[in-house]
């Protein structure tokens, strides 16, 4: 089944299949069932085409998920670098925004780089 352009597992139930787009949680999966009056004891494969139809309505209407949150993301990272804001300019010198220490810890944002120096003994060849 597809929501919104995203392959949705079968065999979860609604709630936690609905989790697989882009922009939505478990509160805000909750959130939409109970506004379009689904069943949440239903698994996604027992979703009649219009179950599916009241989903899709309540979620275009009050929520921006998929490929117009994504361009809101980059959108708003994109006015913080230009504006030259703090958190801007850590999102272009690709290190950790959200106030993570990086002494040591950061090797998510930075790749595996070790720019640790070795013990300055130089290894002796053995004869």
């Amino acid at each position: 089944m597809r929501i919104v352009g995203v392959n949705i597992p079968d065999n979860k139930k609604v709630g936690v299949a609905l989790t697989y787009l882009y922009g939505i949680g478990r509160a805000r999966a909750a959130r939409i069932i109970a506004e379009s009056k689904v069943d949440s004891k239903k698994f996604a494969k027992d979703l009649t085409p219009d179950d599916i139809n009241k989903i899709q309505s309540v979620m275009e209407k009050d929520y921006k998920i998929e490929g117009e949150l994504r361009q809101l993301v980059k959108h708003n990272i994109a006015r913080m670098k230009e504006i030259k804001a703090y958190r801007g300019i850590r999102h272009m010198r690709r290190l950790p925004v959200r106030g993570q220490r990086t002494k040591t810890n950061s090797r998510s944002v930075r790749g595996n780089v070790r720019k640790t120096a070795g013990s300055g003994k130089r290894k002796v060849e053995l004869r």
